[in-house]
């Protein structure tokens, strides 16, 4: 039980860090284009996104992936602001397939997201045989800490167009244009060449 609370918590950790902040930005710009009346779509985002992340960190763990950090650094920022800039084309488009981008880019993106943390997550289990139970014990940790910042844009996004009455593409504008920002800020101390 104390290994399932380390690792647990070294994923709920691993979210909510705020001085990690990529991983939240990023599960804001996916979920700032849903709202709470569409929560199945919004669980499987945030499932989606563990899914990506932990392939890529069992890869890592089991010495099959190998990527330059500094490369999975840049990428990072770069996932964002493309999802950022969707965000805001489907908005300005009307697209109704904004939302299904968000969930291909969530597993896909998590992809790259679970590369940033492939080295430190290799040498925290070490050479212990058993890779896969703290991987999966990770990971859930992973996933509440998702849905608990997945659930506070929903909230947040549902105070501003019900309560303030904030049209809803102005939210996902003013929020990915924020995020696409920090983003941009980002890319540009993680340059690796």
């Amino acid at each position: 039980m104390n290994d399932f609370k380390l690792y647990f918590k070294m994923g709920l950790h691993h979210v909510l860090d705020f001085s990690a902040y990529d991983h939240i930005i990023f599960l804001v710009v996916l979920a700032v284009v849903f709202s709470v009346k569409q929560w199945k779509k919004v669980l499987w985002l945030v499932t989606l996104f563990t899914l990506g992340h932990s392939l890529t960190l069992a890869l890592s763990a089991y010495g099959v992936l190998k990527i330059r950090v500094d490369i999975i650094e840049f990428l990072i920022p770069v996932t964002i602001f493309i999802t950022g800039v969707i965000n805001i084309i489907n908005t300005k488009n009307n697209s109704e397939q904004k939302d299904s981008v968000n969930l291909v880019f969530a597993l896909f993106f998590g992809l790259i997201h679970g590369l940033g943390f492939s080295n430190y997550f290799r040498m925290m289990i070490g050479q212990e045989e058993d890779k896969l139970l703290p991987l999966v014990e990770f990971a859930i940790g992973i996933e509440v800490a998702q849905i608990i910042i997945v659930l506070g844009i929903l909230a947040l996004g549902y105070v501003l167009q019900e309560l303030v009455k904030v049209k809803k593409n102005s939210w996902v504008i003013v929020c990915s244009s924020i995020v696409i920002l920090i983003s941009l800020k980002m890319m540009f101390e993680r340059v690796f060449w």
